[in-house]
């Protein structure tokens, strides 16, 4: 387990039937970004999951549901 800071502090994990993606960004901004985009229209994906980079540790931000996603 490496305690260095990545280069990209944000975690988006999306998850639905038949659905598991991992994606890091370089700002709050750009993950939730991804989030809506792939939690809006008529995607399979029901959850995303942000993380952020802390103390050496992966931690959980917030949990979106697809149908708080306009």
């Amino acid at each position: 387990m490496t305690t260095r800071k990545p280069r990209k502090p944000w975690r988006v994990v999306i998850t639905g039937p038949d659905v598991r993606a991992t994606s890091e960004h370089t700002s709050e901004a750009k993950a939730y970004a991804l989030v809506r985009a792939a939690l809006g229209g008529d995607s399979p994906a029901e959850k995303a999951r942000v993380e952020y980079w802390e103390d050496g540790l992966w931690r959980w931000f917030e949990t979106v549901d697809a149908e708080d996603v306009p």
